[in-house]
């Protein structure tokens, strides 16, 4: 009795930040956290490498990302959506 499990993992919003490489991108996921003794936000930064494999996202770009099998050392995502293009 074998049932086939379908993954539940959420995309992940990110802005591409660098499109230097062949079918690989850079994004970068910013978010506000409260500081735990003053309460003033602060801005936290986290930088995904993901695999692009058209080359079809510029920098500036608002995507969506899934988690995939490691692709190279870093790399461990796949674009899954284009959100929103920069005009170029």
């Amino acid at each position: 009795m074998s049932e086939t499990t379908v993954s539940k993992v959420r995309p992940i919003k990110v802005v591409v930040l660098s499109d230097k490489m062949n079918k690989s991108r850079v994004g970068v996921q910013e978010r506000l956290v409260q500081h735990a003794e003053f309460g003033k936000y602060i801005r936290r930064r986290t930088k995904f490498m993901f695999h692009d494999e058209k080359n079809e996202t510029n920098v500036g770009d608002v995507v969506l990302i899934k988690p995939s099998r490691p692709l190279s050392a870093r790399k461990r995502f796949a674009l899954h959506k284009i959100v929103k293009k920069t005009e170029a």
